[in-house]
């Protein structure tokens, strides 16, 4: 349209100059006046279709777009993933990063423990992929017929403490946990999570500092055990526990402004290791294989750290 718009004005300046001279000295004012003003309406041609070419908007979303694109395998049809609950919000972004890059491809996530997971994978229930939140569950899968690939260890997680924000107990750092009358819930101990916090506080039971009973003090304040992590952190949310330990990923900033965080320090923490595995039968052999590759991939490992998980390997020290 633009081209068409120049090329008539020129056409028009053209004739004008070609007509005899007293034409040209008559009409040369209200010729250069045309001149101007076709001057002024393709340069503002020009400029509309340069604001609207450039327009932030529609750069950021062909920005993504593409680079959604670049990044996410291609995969189609149907993909099945069970996987554990902590990795909710990282999960749900890869999956729609896929069904936008893979128009026509749905990504179906049930999420729950890994050993609600692992039972239903073992009772027939039919899936694509397999994602632990420990190696144990994993092993066990594999044990049972259910897992076809060799799995692969994808992410980290560690430990925290949460409180409610009002925080009516008064738990102000970890040795708090075991005061009489702290409503203390975690998961039970078949569940990674409830595991690792069952470990966290025997090592600190190990510490002078919380004295050896610790952990048999802090379990005496247990009133709830639940079958997957956020459900503990729904209830210390919503008030109905004094604390809770959860991993570090399931305070989401939707969590945030409702719970207070303690910190586990490192000597008395429970790293979490994740494996990933294709799940036996699998029905989109295919799209599991690129979906672990996704999730390995720089990109599928910058999701999960943005959602407060850990790079699969720890960073090198700086020399």
């Amino acid at each position: 349209m633009l081209h068409s718009i120049v090329s008539r004005w020129v056409a028009v300046f053209s004739r004008w100059c070609c007509v005899s001279p007293q034409a040209t000295r008559r009409h040369r004012g209200s010729g250069v006046g045309v001149c101007v003003v076709g001057c002024m309406l393709v340069w503002h041609g020009i400029g509309w279709a340069q604001q609207r070419a450039l327009a932030p908007g529609d750069l950021r979303v062909r920005w993504h777009t593409a680079q959604v694109s670049a990044e996410v395998p291609r995969i189609q049809g149907q993909l099945t993933i069970f996987t554990a609950a902590s990795l909710t919000e990282a999960f749900k972004e890869m999956g729609a990063n896929i069904e936008q890059a893979n128009p026509g491809t749905r990504v179906i996530f049930n999420f729950a423990g890994s050993p609600t997971l692992r039972t239903q994978l073992a009772q027939g229930a039919r899936a694509d992929v397999f994602a632990s939140a420990d190696e144990p569950n994993m092993q066990g899968a594999q044990k049972e017929g259910t897992i076809a690939s060799e799995p692969r260890l994808f992410v980290r997680n560690q430990l925290v403490a949460i409180v409610p924000a009002a925080n009516p107990a008064q738990v102000m750092r970890l040795h708090d946990l075991a005061k009489p009358g702290v409503k203390l819930v975690l998961t039970n101990k078949e569940v990674p999570v409830g595991n690792y916090a069952r470990q966290a506080l025997a090592k600190m039971s190990q510490d002078a500092a919380f004295g050896s009973e610790f952990a048999t003090r802090v379990l005496a304040n247990l009133v709830s055990e639940e079958t997957n992590v956020r459900q503990v952190v729904a209830k210390v949310q919503l008030g109905e526990a004094h604390a809770g330990i959860v991993y570090a990923s399931d305070v989401t900033p939707a969590v945030r402004g409702a719970v207070q965080v303690l910190a586990i320090p490192d000597p008395f923490n429970v790293i979490a290791h994740y494996p990933i595995a294709v799940v036996h039968d699998a029905p989109n052999a295919a799209g599991a294989r690129a979906f672990i590759d996704y999730v390995l991939s720089p990109a599928g490992q910058a999701i999960l750290t943005k959602h407060g998980l850990l790079a699969v390997e720890p960073p090198p020290h700086a020399n």
